[in-house]
């Protein structure tokens, strides 16, 4: 019947439509799962790539984590702007960095918010570099802890401090504090990575990254330093600051009025970062301060650790804007920031921007022209 036989050519046609929807949508389908598999066999070989690399990073542009708040728009170490006007919600982080002439050049410290340099044993210098507002991809070489850096962090609220071992009852003193996270080499190894292109002990590298995530703490330091954009009145014009910490460790700060910053030499050769940048700051407090022997042994045979005393009071140097104000400093105790003041009691405050901290001995004669 004719109509009989339309209806049955009309489901004919249908039933064709309906499978070949089916066989597009599972074509469809299969290369949508093979492209996600070659997607993630991709990523998983770059990420692989990445773990392995014996390299040490080159400094990139500052960047900050996104989970944070702009309650504060400026960072509290420095006083700068915050990267992209946010403050990251993390605690300060202080790693110990090598500073003796195998050490050089070094990583990250141009990234830091403050440097401190610190005597160590030897006339050599060692860095505490203090960051928290930048992400480094590279930081080192990393060396071992000393008396002196838990005493100077202690201001900086609950700090994480990351070191390649010490002696032991430095080591287990940093254990015990309350206000510090401990992050030792020979506790989180996994947060280190050693390079290829150095031999031990100054092939060692961490990054803010890897110490960042083991801890949770998400609350910044305080702000441990005033502040003031407008240069104070007074203070001499400067040139140049020579600190002869010993023979092998003699440095000069010289002022390009040109950049606006201190630059760093050791003698007369600029002290060049591994990112081919001489390292510079806008501020530089020479902090003159008692040395003591430690009671312990260091290195070698009775080569004992210098212990800087960082309370107490004593004559200071603030270089900013090509200008020296004199005065003192004071800090009553470790739980309390160092103040800056001018001979007449007024405080000094620091240009924004990034600090090196020197502690020298009150023995050294500093020259300034």
């Amino acid at each position: 019947m004719p109509g009989s036989h339309a209806r049955t050519s009309s489901q004919g046609k249908v039933g064709s439509s309906s499978r070949l929807k089916i066989i597009v949508i599972a074509t469809i389908l299969v290369l949508i799962v093979a492209g996600s598999f070659g997607y993630v066999y991709l990523t998983s070989k770059k990420t692989s790539a990445a773990a392995t690399s014996t390299t040490i990073p080159k400094s990139s542009p500052a960047s900050t984590p996104a989970s944070s708040t702009k309650s504060t728009a400026t960072c509290p170490l420095t006083d700068l702007p915050a990267p992209n006007g946010i403050v990251p919600q993390r605690p300060a982080l202080a790693v110990k960095v090598g500073n003796d002439p195998a050490a050089r050049p070094q990583s990250g410290l141009q990234e830091a918010d403050i440097v401190y340099e610190v005597q160590v044993e030897g006339g050599i210098t060692r860095y505490i570099a203090v960051f928290q507002c930048n992400s480094v991809p590279a930081i080192g070489p990393v060396r071992s802890l000393r008396w002196t850096d838990w005493h100077v962090i202690e201001p900086l609220g609950k700090p994480i401090i990351a070191f390649a071992g010490g002696i032991n009852p430095d080591r287990y003193a940093v254990s015990q504090k309350p206000y510090l996270f401990d992050a030792d080499f020979f506790r989180y190894i996994h947060a280190y990575y050693r390079v290829s292109t150095r031999v031990a002990p100054e092939n060692l590298y961490t990054s803010t990254k890897l110490l960042y995530a083991l801890d949770p703490s998400s609350t910044p330091p305080p702000r441990i330093f005033s502040f003031q954009t407008q240069a104070p009145t007074g203070g001499s014009s400067v040139s140049n600051v020579y600190i002869p910490f010993s023979y092998a460790a003699q440095v000069n700060w010289t002022w390009s009025q040109q950049k606006q910053l201190w630059l760093r030499s050791y003698g007369t050769q600029p002290d060049i970062s591994n990112g081919g940048v001489q390292q510079n700051a806008t501020n530089v407090v020479v902090q003159m301060v008692q040395t003591v022997p430690g009671p312990y042994v260091e290195t070698g045979t009775n080569v004992y650790g210098v212990h800087s005393i960082t309370i107490g009071t004593g004559s200071a140097m603030i270089f900013r804007n090509g200008r020296e104000y004199k005065g003192y400093w004071s800090r009553p105790s470790y739980s309390d920031p160092t103040t800056y003041y001018t001979s007449a009691g007024t405080k000094i405050p620091l240009m924004p921007g990034r600090t090196w901290v020197e502690l020298v001995p009150n023995t050294v004669s500093v020259q300034v022209n």
